[in-house]
This record gives C-alpha cells, structure tokens and sequence, in this order.
C-alpha cells in the first residue's frame, strides 16, 4: 500500500513537472522542472528494483546533463523571454497525441508475459545472479581497473565545458 501510495505520488510529481517543462516560458525554470522530472524517474527505478538504473540516473541525467543545460540556459540572452510560440505548435500537438494513442493502444492489445513464464528455473536463477552481480562488477571496474581513463575522461568534459563557456561569454573592450 505503501510503495503503490509513493508510486502515483512519483508519477504524478514526474507527468507535472514534465508538462511544466514544455509549459513554462522562463528557460531557467523549465531548466529546472526538467531536473525534478530526473529525480521523480529515478524514484519510479528504485520502486521498480532497478538501483542501479536509478544512480546512473541522478549521477548521469540529474547531475551532468542538468548541470550542463542550466549552464546553457544562464549563457543564453534573454531567458525570461522563452520561445516565442509559432505555426508548428498545432501540429507538434496532434503528431505527438497520435503518437501516445498509438502507444497506448498498443501496449493495451499486447499480451505480456512474465519472466517465470518465458524462461526455466536454470535460466531464471541464472538471470537474478546476473542482475545482482552486474552492478558491483561493474563498479569495480570504475573505480578500480579503470579509474584513471574514467578521471581523464571526466577532466576532459570539464575542460570542454569551460572551453565553451570561455568561446560564448561576451567580450568586453
């Protein structure tokens, strides 16, 4: 009862701060709402089982993608402003609403079946012990074998990132 209350309470946080995103003309809000739509998705994984999914969810989109839009944003002129509505949003709304009825329609005509129904016993034993040893390889892998690549490549990004925002600052006389 609990976990089905934090389910909708997560989906509901996650649908509204989704349409607040495509709603909101302030940049740096929508910015922001898109930030609270990474944390309410990482809530629905770690309601799914899916931990894993859920960290490289806050570290990867919560974090470095957030990070990195809101950068944008601030280095964008007149962000109050937002985007100025055009001929295209009519359409946009019909193809994307025909794409959701069509999803929709489809997920509710297509029978789906459990794992304990597809796979044997051997092979469903076999699929938990991959799913619960899979992230902690994996972290060793990271943060032992291959932690001097990963530091670099994380180095690179930053020095990307501030190369870009050295290339875009106005320049004063």
């Amino acid at each position: 009862m609990v976990q089905e209350m934090f389910f909708w309470l997560l989906a509901a946080v996650s649908v509204a701060s989704a349409l607040a995103v495509i709603r909101l003309h302030d940049l740096f809000r929508a910015a922001l709402m898109l930030v609270v739509t990474f944390f309410t998705v990482a809530g629905l994984l770690i309601l799914l089982n899916a931990e894993f999914l859920a960290v490289v969810q806050v570290l990867i989109y919560a974090g470095a993608i957030s990070v990195l839009i809101i950068f944008a944003v601030l280095l964008t002129r007149d962000v109050e402003k937002g985007n100025r509505p055009n001929r295209l949003r009519v359409p946009a709304l019909l193809a994307s609403g025909l794409i959701g009825v069509f999803l929709v329609f489809v997920a509710l005509q297509k029978e789906w079946p459990l794992l304990e129904d597809v796979l044997s016993k051997d092979s469903l034993a076999r699929a938990e012990e991959v799913f619960t040893t899979t992230p902690q390889w994996l972290a060793g892998l990271l943060l032992r074998e291959w932690v001097l690549p990963f530091e670099v490549a994380s180095v690179l990004l930053l020095a990307a990132i501030l190369g870009a925002i050295v290339l875009v600052r106005e320049r004063h006389p």
